[in-house]
This record gives structure tokens, C-alpha cells and sequence, in this order.
């Protein structure tokens, strides 16, 4: 384990370079980035043993089978800029399959397109019934004839502390990106067999204070949890690099955070 603070501002910018800044999915390109992305991605409707999931899947382009990403959404639900992420990962070589974890909680068994309120659904879903759609959604993906056999799941905000937590239950996912989401409880952690990378904005106090004990729960065991704290950067940058007040942070952040999440899925998803 080990952790880092990374200092954030206009000079990691520069370093960082604007190329992997224009890359770091932000919600404000998301309708133009699916717009204009040359891969194909496509719904489908997975089922699981929780019932059918509404799912967003983008193929890359390469000539090999691909390791599959399962991306889970933020509070908010499946939205475009969920999907703009999954386009990302299919650009960088990853099978990206984005599910919405709010199928058939909706009016006449829609999910997030057809809820007034996401975030109040988000809350009432049973992370019993969200662990089994995961496991079909996880599956439906390894069993793409353009797959490898490898997967790992990324998520954000509810989707990040979704994202760990899966960690402990799924011991065959390859590894679990964790943005800005807390960390389950210690009795949890001492089932984790997956690598996990945990990003996290400085100013989000609420969530950090679950790294520590986290960390101290993990410390003795072979388990991999590495931490990355960018300075001065709020809950969400990666999706709010153009927030009114810490647009520098967040941005800095996404350009650091983006291409270290694409690393650490080719270090363990690729074979």
C-alpha cells in the first residue's frame, strides 16, 4: 500500500501537457464526445439474476480480444457523461460496458432517463440486488466474443464506494478503480483479493476520512490499495473539471487521474 499527495494547480497542468488534459472525460464534452467518437458502441439490455439492466457498451479498436471495464455511474444515474467515460476507456483498448444500476426502479420499469430524482432511487437500492447485476453485467461482458478474460470495474462518487466494495465481494475482477467514493467497512476489507487504486480531490474530507482506516485495516495483508490525493481538487473533478471555483484543482487532477487510471487496468487486466 501507499499512498501520495499530489500537488495540483497550473504547473501540474503544464507538466501534465494539454493532450491528456483534452482526454480526461469532463461532462461539459460528453454529448460531443459520443458525438463524434468512431467506435462503436451500442445499448443492450443484460440480463442478471436481479433482472434485466439497461447497458451502454463501447467497443475499442484493436485487433486482439479486449479486457473488459465495467464502469459504475455516479448518484446521479447512467448519464451521458457515464457513457463519455466508457468511450474513454474503449479509446484507450478496454470493452467498456456502463450499466444502469436503476433499471426497472423507474415509472413503467424505466431507469434513470425515466426518474425525477436519481440520487433519492440511488439510495434505496439493495447492495445485495447492485452486487448480483453487477456479477451478470461482469459476465455477459467475458463472454463477448471480442473479449479477453480479464475484467475490472471503475466508478465514481456512490459508484466509487460501489467500486471498492465489489473489490471484496468479486475475487475474480482483475482490479477496481475507486474515484472519490469511501471505503467499505474494516470486516469488509479483510475479504479483498483485488487490486484497488483509490483517486481522491484534497478539499473532500468526508470521503477521505475513510482512507486511513482503510489502510489500517489492510496493513499486514498482501492486498494492494494505493492512494493518490490531488491537492486543492473537490469531490468529483474528474466529471467537474470546469467547476466554478476549483476548475485549476479539478482539472489538474483529472489530467493526473485519467492516465493513471488507464495504467493501472493495463498493469492487471492485460496478459
Amino acid at each position: 500500500m501507499r499512498t501520495r499527495l499530489l500537488v495540483t494547480g497550473l504547473f501540474a497542468l503544464l507538466l501534465a501537457g494539454t493532450t491528456a488534459a483534452q482526454e480526461a472525460p469532463a461532462a461539459e464534452d460528453a454529448a460531443s464526445r459520443l458525438t463524434a467518437s468512431p467506435r462503436h458502441g451500442e445499448w443492450v439490455e443484460i440480463n442478471t439474476s436481479r433482472g434485466p439492466v439497461n447497458s451502454w457498451v463501447v467497443y475499442p479498436e484493436r485487433a486482439d480480444g479486449a479486457p473488459v471495464v465495467v464502469v459504475i455511474h455516479e448518484i446521479f444515474g447512467l448519464t451521458d457523461w457515464i457513457r463519455s467515460v466508457a468511450d474513454g476507456l474503449a479509446e484507450a483498448g478496454f470493452i467498456a460496458i456502463a450499466p444502469d444500476l436503476l433499471s426497472g426502479k423507474g415509472p413503467d420499469g424505466g431507469g434513470t432517463a425515466s426518474l425525477e430524482a436519481p440520487r433519492v432511487a440511488i439510495r434505496d437500492l439493495d447492495p445485495e440486488e447492485v452486487r448480483l447485476r453487477l456479477d451478470g453485467v461482469a459476465e455477459y461482458g467475458l463472454a463477448l466474443p471480442a473479449a479477453a478474460d480479464a475484467f475490472g470495474v471503475v466508478g465514481f462518487c456512490w459508484g466509487g464506494s460501489t467500486s471498492f466494495r465489489y473489490a471484496t465481494q468479486q475475487p475474480q475482477a482483475g482490479a477496481a478503480v475507486v474515484y472519490y467514493g469511501g471505503a467499505p467497512a474494516a470486516a469488509d476489507l479483510a475479504n479483498l483479493d483485488v487490486p484497488v487504486l483509490g483517486l481522491y480531490g484534497g478539499n473532500d474530507n468526508r470521503v477521505n476520512a475513510t482512507i486511513a482506516p482503510a489502510q489500517e485495516a489492510l496493513a499486514g495483508s498482501d492486498s494492494r490499495y494505493d492512494v493518490e490525493i490531488f491537492e486543492g481538487a473537490g469531490h468529483g473533478f474528474l466529471r467537474a473539471q470546469n467547476h466554478e471555483e476549483l476548475a485549476a484543482a479539478n482539472t489538474a487532477a483529472a489530467v493526473a487521474a485519467w492516465p493513471r487510471t488507464l495504467a493501472f487496468f493495463r498493469e492487471h487486466l492485460e496478459r
